[in-house]
């Protein structure tokens, strides 16, 4: 039984997410369909985590165990023949019969991408959030900062998450404004239910003078969802790389 490794990039618009579920469209469940396609095979492929209806990946990894005997560099190719053009395989790896995507991860970066023009971008709009009111980066950026290390993040979770354990680390965070462009990257050990759009939410609070840097220390001690800010809609967000 072969073990393979795969990187994962998509489109997140029109699909409900990673996960497979019954009658509704998915990333996971469209790639097996294509494997089955290609090897004739049933795979149950495992993904790092799970991203939810509407977010991106640039590089989600996923592994999946097969027989059949396809040579690894034409793994990719096969299956993008089997897909739709908004998800594509990146590469293929054969890999130890132990590797887990899931249970392997050390970690994982995410970037939030925010069009801070006065006007929104009729051809990117579905691949970011426009705000038109002028954010404050260097306000933003001094705030992420209080973001980085080991903390209860129970403010920055959503009540759907199924984790029990709310403490994630988190080991850069980070505002680039690029252009009109405003990217908040969060790389970190694991982030909870839209723990990433609800940080952003918070620092674009932070960006429009809603809330002080001062104020997010006291936001995370409180554990209080009520007290972080909303959670940005799922068109700005990308798993940018997951890491092993």
């Amino acid at each position: 039984m072969r073990n393979i490794k795969i990187i994962v990039e998509y489109f997140g618009k029109g699909f409900n997410g990673w996960q497979k579920q019954p009658d509704k469209l998915n990333i996971q469940g469209e790639i097996e369909r294509a494997i089955f396609e290609v090897t004739g095979e049933n795979v149950d492929l495992t993904a790092s985590g799970r991203t939810d209806a509407g977010v991106h990946s640039l590089g989600q990894t996923a592994n999946f165990k097969m027989e059949n005997p396809i040579p690894i560099q034409k793994i990719p190719l096969a299956i993008n023949s089997k897909l739709k053009k908004t998800i594509r395989v990146k590469s293929a790896e054969e890999v130890d019969d132990r590797f887990h995507a899931r249970y392997n991860c050390k970690g994982k970066k995410y970037r939030y991408v925010i069009n801070n023009a006065p006007i929104e971008s009729a051809l990117y709009r579905d691949y970011e959030l426009h705000i038109a009111n002028v954010l404050d980066v260097k306000k933003m950026q001094e705030a992420a900062n209080f973001f980085v290390g080991k903390f209860d993040f129970s403010a920055f979770k959503s009540s759907g998450t199924s984790s029990k354990n709310s403490v994630r680390e988190i080991y850069k965070a980070e505002v680039i404004k690029e252009g009109d462009r405003i990217n908040i990257e969060l790389t970190g050990s694991g982030f909870l239910y839209n723990m990433v759009r609800i940080i952003s939410g918070t620092l674009v609070d932070v960006g429009l003078g809603k809330l002080e840097p001062n104020d997010i220390p006291k936001i995370i001690e409180s554990k209080d969802r009520d007290n972080a800010g909303k959670t940005l809609p799922p068109q700005g967000l990308y798993l940018v790389e997951v890491y092993y």
